[in-house]
Parts: C-alpha cells; structure tokens; sequence
C-alpha cells in the first residue's frame, strides 16, 4: 500500500487505477456515506407527560412547530415547542372522553375557526373538537357504534373517520354526510385526496378502498393482514402499511409498484416526509424506519415494546409515539439534536431493554460469538443475534455509524402477544384481553374479548347474547373477567401542566415514566369504573363480606370505592431523564460536590426498585444535601427507593427518621421550587410502602400533615394529587390504626384542601380519602358534616365528568346523610 501510494503522488500511469484502489480501501475501513451526515436522525428530546400509550400523533399549524398526541390515558395534548431548549411544553390538555384517545388530527383553519380545530377520536366512539384556549370541546359529533380509530382532515373543514364498526363517515359543518360502507371489518386507516375528490379506507378484512361520492370506484388487494395506516403521496399515488410487516406504494388506478421490506412485526403509522415522495413508518418492532428512494436509510430503535404513531413537523423532526407513554422526537438538524450525554443515555437505555424472543426453536450453541460484530452489516437496521457470556444480545447495524449497536437482551416472549405489544386482535379489533372460556365439556371454546375500560358484567352480557348463552352463567363470566384482570389499580396521573423549572418544558418531568403508571401494567384502568378509578382487592360479591368498621346499611355492593385498604404510591420511573438531568446538574456543581458520573450511574438499581448496596444510599443520602434549586432529581430517585424496604428502614430508621423528615420539610418549603414541594409529597406518599416508614409517618403525623398544608394553596394540580394522595394513605392507615383526635386532623385537613382542588384526579382521591376515614365511624361523619364536606361531596356529586368522579361522590354523600 505504501509504494502504491508513492506511485500516485509522484503521478505515474496507474495513478487513477491506483486511485480508485485507495477509495475502494477506504470505503473498506470508513464507508462514505451515501448522504450528508447532517441528513441522520437522532434524538432531540424525549416528552414525557402521558401516562399511557401514546397511540396517534399530528402535527399542528398552531403555534408554529407544535403537535397532537391522544392516548390510553384517555387525554389528548398540545406540545409546543420552547424558545429556550430544545424540548416542548404541554400546551393544552384535553379532556371529556370516556374512552381511550385512539385518533387525533387537525382541521386546517378557516373563517369559523381562525387557529383550526384538534379532532380527536375515542375508544367512546365519539368524536371531539377543540379549541386552542379551552381543555373542553366546542362539539361533539356521534354515529359510530364503535371505537373511533382513524381520522382525516380535508379542504373546508371535512373530516373522515374510521371505526371498528366497520364504516368509515365524512363529516361537514357538525353533521355526518356521507357514511361509506363496503368493508367487512374494522377500518382501521383513513385518507383524504383533496386533489382528485378521492377518499382511502384501510381495513382489517385485508383491502383499501378508494371512494367518490359515497361509492367504492376501487378496491385495492395485496395485503395479507390488516391495513393498520395509509399516506398520500400525491393526487396519483400512496402508500400503506399493514400486520404482515410490509408497506405498499399504490397507485391510484390500481396496481401496487412497490413493496417495502424491513419491519419483523405489525407496521401501525406511516407519514410522509417533506419531499413528498420519501418517508418514515414505526412498528411493534420497536423500531422507526425512514424510507428514501425505496430503501431503508435509517432504523432506530426505541426502548420499548410498540412504536404506535409517527408524524413529520414542518422543519422536518420526527416525532414518534410509544407504549411506554413516552413522546421522542428525532432531528436531522444537528442544532436540534440532543446533547452527547443525553444520546448516549438513549443508547443505553435501548441497549438494556429486553427484545421479545421470535427465534423459536433456535438453540442458543447455533448462534455465532462476537467474533461476527467485527464484520459490516448489509444494509441499515439488520439485527444480528450473537451469544455473549451465554446470553442471546441483539445488535443492529447502523449505515450512518458503520457500526453494530446493541439494541437489547433477547428474552422469552413473543412479539405479537398481549403481553408485550399491549393488545390483541380479534375479529380486526384490539382488545387488552381475549380470553378462552370453556361453556360445556365437549364443545369448542369460545373467545371472550374483553378492554379494561368496560364494565365486566356488560362485557360478561354481550358475551351471553353474542353466543346465545343462558343468563345463569353471567356472574360466572363476570368473576371471571375481574378474576384475571384485577391487577388493575388506580391510575397514576398525567404529568400535564407541569414544566422543568430550569430547562423548561417536559424535556424532564418530576415523577414522570415512560412505562407503566403506577406500578401498573400497561391497559391498567379499573375494569369496573374506567380510567384511573379504584378497583377493589376483590370480586363484587366478596367486597361487602370484607370491609370492616361496621358498613352503613346505606351502602351497597355497588360500592367500589371506599374504604381503601393499601397505599397508593408514584412508581412512574423515566430512567433516562431522571439520570440525564442528574448528571446535568452535577456539571454545573462545585467540584468540592460535584461527583463521579460512574457514580451517579450506580443510582439506577434505586430508580428500578433493585436491592442497593449500602454504598448507593449512603451516595443518595449525600445527594439530598445538593443546593435547593438543583435537588429535585435527587428527590425523583428517592421517591422511587422508598419502595425498597432496605432504603426505606435506612432512612425512616430512629436514627435517621427525624433528621430526614426536618430535611424533607426544609427544601418543600412554599419558597422552594414546585418540583421540590410535589416530589416531597409524593416521597411521603411513597414512605408509607414499608412498615418502618408506616411507623414513621405515623408517629409524625401532626407535624407532617400540618407542614403538608402549607402547599394547598398552590396553583398546581400536581401538588394538589399529591397532597390529596398523602391524605388518603394516612386515612388508610387510621382505618386500621386510628383514634379519633389523629382520624379529626386528618379529615381537617382534607376539608381544607377540598376548598382550593379543582382537578378530577385530585378530587376523586380526597373524596376516597374522606370515605375511608367516615367508613362506619358515627363520629367522624358528624365532624365530616359540621365542617362543611357533605356540601363538596353535594358539588362533587354533580360534576359530569369523569364518570369516576360523579359515581364516587354520589356513593360518599348517601353514607354522610
């Protein structure tokens, strides 16, 4: 190679065969790359603030940069970007439906509504409109029978909707004027052609449909799974995606020009990118993949089971939806990309997830060494499994970095199952459940689908109807369905409204996971109420054998609310934030505080409620003694350690447990930053998980309670779920513990804070909170009633929505009269 490379230099004959020998060796060692660096997507910001699936995405015209998110959590949201960092601040939440948020778009402006409308569509099977200013909507549009799954905006305010009954409907000024049937399952995808006058339905029977004037003109076959999403290109061509792993470019007159391979599991969004003619799709194979010129430039992979939604902002980021609750966007543009620290973070984070296992059979002795990561890969995004210390570690190639990276530990489950994407199909429609139920020996099974949000006894009913079952087997049924769901518990809230006090934004929120909410798994709402309710510990039938203190006659079965038997905690965790701010911080500490980042990484086994070492508290301990404006991280992680039970006797020990109760107390003061004052709440919410910190709490109570307080005045919602959240734990355990002089203070404080609480959440927990300490104790109902709570119960008792709300309080005022 060096006399090679004399001979080129001094210009001989073979100079430009040795050139090109030189690029050709290059290329071995350093690929070129096919485009400008620039034109690689990495993360800008992770959004956090939905407490479950992020299930549909749009981009919005106002503000400028700005988009829409509909969730499991039953909310839909405005982000929009901030002029200090590169994150985005929730803008507006919007709230009124019974149901999961499972479509969202946005109706251009016009003369009615100068900024557009939010059209968000519901598992409810409504159809909701919103206005910038207002949480509530402006209309509401029904006819569906079913779940509302898909949305689409066209020209003078139009809108067309699909729906798991089967019909897709085209909507103008309010009223439905068009429905268009044909399909024999859900539609699933719908898409409008303002150009040439057409409509596109996608289905779970397999086929598109392209419409005109209410008719079918086109059916397009190819699919051999449900069409899950559908993109318009141009007035002649679009694209679509589907269950059986592929995207489909069409053309309008008919025929499929071409099919996208790539994706190893069920393709759910696609959006066009700003060309026009490129663009990028997410799948249940964790993965967002951007398509230019028929190929797959770039996959990246998410640390989490589902991507479900994906949508293109105007300066071109990409932003992507996910089963963990957590919003990303990803940019092209290196002033929008996220700091070295925070990407490798990311890295880190998907590399230590778990992928579902889809090898079968596959022995592990089969599979080659590391040996095989010294080689290139193919193409972008090619997964290798490779056995490492005898674990089965996957690595995908990245084009862009001509390098492998680990994207997780391949474990036991398979991709397509309930227990890792989050939902099941049947009959073209998800369900969180689709149980086998054997009716009679010797007759085939039947299947009885079942989502969280539904009443069991209903679902239990129309089961009976659906398979003309006797009536006697619907208690049956329905115990079953309680049976095996009844993890459920509440929910843990949103994070909405609440900014990073230092970068502003949702970049980081206090308390906030991308993940189960809760300590709940994903779909956890309360099969018997609806999102966020209580569930009891056990069936119906049992609940009014198992209360205790004496039930009021008027009380019945139907009571699914109080009294509560266990503690309520925050357990949401977003590792990746949590740390990133953490080591932020620390930078700008003196180095007299400042500690080692391997250190600060050693925190994470308290973030995920491992066993820690002594030396990992002892570091957190050290960590609380951070300045006041730059400890609520530290606060975040002790929140989620309390669970631990070797951490919570630690500090609740009698050694510790007074000065770290007077040291809690000092950084929530009122002055202190709102993050400090929620995230201390919420830490003694958490205390209450083990029986040292039980013990703890209670001996404190009249001080903590009474220096709680002092936060009610805030204008925060999330300090007032929190404050109302503490409550309830310290009625739970005066249930079983109190007197009557503790049970009083307690039900003081709670006729206090429901003087300022506007928030459902919050609301719904002070009314559980005041109907546990009430339960079967005379004396605290008069109390209960001469400071005024029966006249909030009355107001809570009237409150439309949530249903939750209205059904506990009308439940609490009969055992108070």
């Amino acid at each position: 190679m060096a006399n090679d490379l004399e001979l080129f230099q001094n210009g001989g004959e073979s100079a430009l065969i040795l050139f090109f020998k030189f690029v050709a060796l290059f290329r071995l060692y350093k690929p070129v790359c096919a485009v400008s660096p620039s034109m690689s997507y990495k993360l800008r910001c992770s959004v956090v603030g939905h407490e479950k699936d992020v299930r549909s995405l749009s981009s919005s015209h106002f503000p400028e940069g700005s988009f829409v998110s509909g969730s499991r959590d039953v909310t839909a949201r405005l982000w929009t970007p901030n002029e200090q960092d590169l994150g985005f601040t929730e803008g507006l939440c919007m709230g009124g439906h019974s149901g999961y948020v499972t479509s969202v778009c946005v109706i251009p402006p016009d003369d009615n509504y100068p900024q557009g409308l939010i059209m968000t569509g519901s598992q409810d099977n409504m159809i909701f409109a919103y206005q910038l200013e207002s949480p509530e909507p402006v209309f509401r549009l029904t006819g569906h029978e079913d779940t509302v799954c898909a949305l689409a905006a066209g020209k003078f305010g139009t809108l067309l909707s699909g729906s798991w009954d089967k019909t897709a409907k085209v909507w103008l000024n309010q009223k439905c004027v068009m429905t268009l049937e044909g399909h024999k399952a859900a539609v699933w995808a719908v898409a409008m052609v303002p150009e040439g006058g057409f409509m596109l339905t996608g289905s779970a029977d397999k086929s598109i449909c392209l419409w005109r004037a209410g008719k079918c003109e086109l059916r397009f076959l190819g699919h051999t799974d449900c069409v899950r999403g559908l993109a318009v290109l141009s007035a002649t061509e679009f694209i679509s995606c589907s269950n059986d792993a592929t995207v489909r470019r069409w053309s309008m007159s008919g025929p499929c020009t071409h099919t996208y391979h790539g994706h190893t599991n069920f393709v759910y969004s696609l959006a066009i990118l700003a060309n026009g003619q490129d663009f990028v799709s997410t799948s249940e194979d964790r993965t967002l993949r951007v398509w230019r010129d028929g190929e797959c430039e770039q996959t990246i992979t998410h640390p989490t089971q589902s991507v479900w939604s994906v949508c293109c902002l105007s300066n071109g980021d990409i932003v992507t939806g996910s089963s963990d609750g957590v919003i990303r966007v990803f940019s092209c543009e290196e002033d929008r990309m996220a700091d070295s620290d925070l990407q490798k973070t990311y890295e880190d984070q998907v590399a230590s997830s778990g992928i579902p296992s889809q090898v079968g059979d596959l022995k592990k002795e089969d599979l080659p060494g590391p040996d095989v990561l010294l080689q290139p890969g193919k193409k972008d995004g090619q997964t290798i499994m490779v056995l490492e210390e005898g674990k089965v570690v996957a690595h995908q190639w990245n084009s862009k970095e001509f390098r492998w990276v680990q994207v997780g530990e391949v474990v036991g489950a398979s991709g397509t199952t309930a227990a890792t994407s989050g939902k099941t199909l049947y009959e073209g429609k998800e369900y969180d459940y689709v149980f086998t139920v054997d009716i009679e020996e010797g007759k085939p099974p039947l299947k009885l689908p079942y989502n969280l949000l539904e009443d069991p006894w209903l679902a239990a009913q129309n089961f009976l109807h659906r398979h003309e079952l006797n009536q006697t087997f619907l208690d049956q049924v329905a115990n079953f369905i309680v049976e095996n769901t009844k993890s459920a518990q509440i929910c843990q809230v949103p994070q909405s409204g609440f900014q990073d006090p230092f970068t502003g934004g949702t970049r980081y929120v206090p308390g906030s996971q991308p993940g189960t909410a809760g300590g709940v798994s994903r779909g956890g709402a309360d099969p018997f109420t609806g999102q966020g309710r209580y569930v009891p510990p056990t069936t119906r039938t049992q609940q009014s054998t198992n209360l205790g203190g004496g039930p009021d006659k008027e009380s019945s079965k139907a009571n699914q609310y109080f009294p509560k038997f266990s503690y309520l905690s925050f357990d949401q965790a977003n590792v990746e934030a949590i740390l990133g701010k953490l080591k932020a911080f620390n930078k700008t500490l003196d180095g007299s505080v400042q500690e080692e980042e391997s250190a600060l990484n050693d925190l994470q086994p308290l973030i995920l409620g491992e066993s820690p070492s002594t030396k990992q508290i002892q570091l957190l301990q050290k960590l609380l003694q951070w300045p006041i404006d730059k400890v609520f991280p530290v606060l975040d992680i002790l929140r989620l350690a309390m669970r631990s039970k070797a951490v919570n006797e630690y500090f609740c020990c009698e050694n510790n447990g007074k000065d770290f109760l007077i040291h809690l107390m000092n950084i929530s003061r009122p002055d202190s930053p709102v993050a400090n004052q929620m995230l201390s709440l919420r830490v003694l919410a958490n205390t209450f998980k083990s029986s040292a910190g039980e013990k703890l709490m209670a001996a404190a109570q009249i001080e903590i309670i009474a220096s709680s307080l002092v936060c009610k005045d805030s204008a925060t919602k999330n300090i007032h779920i929190s404050l109302s959240t503490l409550l309830l734990n310290y009625a739970i355990y005066l249930y079983h513990h109190g007197n009557m002089e503790y049970k009083s203070q307690c039900l003081s404080a709670a006729a206090e804070v429901s003087k300022v609480v506007t928030d459902p959440e919050a609301n719904f927990r002070l009314l559980i909170c005041i109907g546990t300490l009430v339960w079967g104790d005379n004396g605290c109902k008069t109390l209960a009633k001469s400071l005024g709570i029966l006249q909030y119960v009355k107001n809570q008792a009237s409150v439309s929505d949530p249903p939750k709300v209205t059904e506990c309080a009308q439940l609490l005022a009969k055992v108070l009269y």
